[in-house]
């Protein structure tokens, strides 16, 4: 009997589900109240980061939380007014940072992560569209070793896990990378196998096509609640009219915990605002993402121009963008390439990244309500995760049983 299944979100995330049910057979329909892409999925950095393993939080972050309060310009910052609020999910946060559990998140994000760049193109290949993914690399700068040496530990991490790193020596071995790089960065690292989309709004509007082309529908319609009947979720009530289904994959992003409250659910989902400014002509060419790690920002070349994003903001999900979160993205390109044309910037946007301490997604079905399934929470790697989590979450749903263990993304490890 061909399943029902309701994907709630049409974010990155949610279509690549909704692609790969409906690719297996079911009768998909993806709900949302915006139109599918238009989040945090049109807005991201583009990189596909397929070795970053390391969670957020490693030794030595608790040193880092007055930083986030107190310097406005930071790359993390948590207002003074939000930090009350923020507190029990940075409490979490800082305890995920043990030694013991950062080797277990490693090891559950390369299970997860480590074939993105395959199933991306499987999913493009079959849309034709595999001209949206660049694969030269992502290029990140350190300013000396010195620098570098605070890092190290996430590196390693990495490297254990199978990331290739090539290391540049000096501002000429940079430059012979990147010839526009002026910054006063003497050491590089290359990492040859991660790759960019060139348009995040246009790839996920790709999958989206795709979908309806594999019979799935695609509704504009906000979700109001889950419907439940004897202890399992029946469907779901929108703003129109109540669908029924024989599975509900929950893939809302930041506003998944909000959905999941009802059910007794509770999650320490949280929004981590990010912003980029968009420059249609700066003046620069780049042949991939170049990331200067002191700020944490991806300048990232795109077929519309350069996007330059990054920024850690706390703020909730109402609050207004920070014009000055957007602005500091321009220092922080002109330390780079100082000769960057600012002028015609368009504007800057920002997006809410649904972040859980842990740095770990929330995966599965929800044992105390049959019927729920969620794909929400991968933070700063949507766009990475999604096409792996597709692939993962369908075969859970409806076999052949997916190779990876689940048990770290449960739901259930919140108590």
């Amino acid at each position: 009997m061909t399943q029902r299944v309701i994907v709630v979100g049409a974010g990155i995330v949610g279509l690549c589900v909704a692609w790969h049910l409906a690719r297996s057979g079911a009768a998909v329909t993806v709900l949302d109240g915006e139109a599918p892409g238009s989040g945090a999925s049109s807005g991201n950095a583009g990189a596909i980061s397929a070795g970053s393993v390391a969670p957020l939080a490693m030794p030595g972050v608790l040193k880092q939380v007055p930083g986030m309060l107190l310097d406005p310009a930071g790359a993390l910052h948590i207002p003074p007014a939000y930090a009350l609020r923020a507190a029990p999910w940075l409490m979490r946060f800082v305890a995920s940072a043990r030694p013991a559990r950062i080797a277990a998140i490693a090891e559950a994000l390369s299970g997860l992560l480590g074939n993105a760049m395959e199933e991306h193109r499987r999913i493009l290949a079959e849309e034709g569209a595999l001209d949206l993914i660049r694969e030269t690399g992502q290029l990140y700068l350190y300013r000396d070793r010195a620098q570098y040496a605070k890092d190290a530990g996430g590196w390693a991490l990495r490297q254990r896990h199978g990331m290739r790193i090539e290391f540049l020596e000096g501002k000429e071995a940079v430059r012979e990378l990147e010839p526009d790089m002026q910054g006063d960065y003497a050491l590089g690292l290359l990492i040859p196998e991660q790759g960019s989309s060139v348009n995040p709004h246009r790839q996920a509007q790709v999958v989206a096509r795709g979908v309806e082309r594999l019979g799935g529908t695609i509704r504009r319609g906000a979700v109001r609640a889950l419907l439940t009947e004897a202890g399992r979720v029946t469907g779901v009530a929108t703003t129109s009219d109540p669908i029924a289904a024989d599975q509900v994959v929950l893939a809302a992003g930041a506003w998944s915990a909000r959905v999941l409250a009802p059910l007794g659910l509770r999650v320490p989902l949280e929004t981590q605002r990010g912003y980029h400014v968009m420059l249609p002509d700066a003046g620069i060419t780049l042949q991939r993402p170049v990331v200067p790690a002191d700020r944490k920002v991806f300048i990232s070349p795109m077929d519309v121009g350069l996007r330059v994003a990054g920024t850690v903001e706390f703020g909730g999900l109402e609050a207004p963008p920070t014009p000055r979160r957007a602005a500091l993205l321009l220092d922080d390109l002109a330390k780079v390439f100082p000769q960057a044309r600012i002028k015609g910037a368009a504007g800057h946007w920002m997006g809410h990244r649904p972040c859980l301490p842990d740095s770990l997604p929330v995966l599965g079905p929800v044992k105390s309500w049959p019927g729920l399934w969620c794909a929400f929470g991968h933070g700063h790697l949507g766009l990475t995760g999604s096409a792996p989590t597709g692939a993962l979450l369908a075969r859970a749903m409806l076999g052949p049983a997916p190779n990876l263990d689940l048990a770290p993304f449960t739901i259930e490890r919140f108590g």
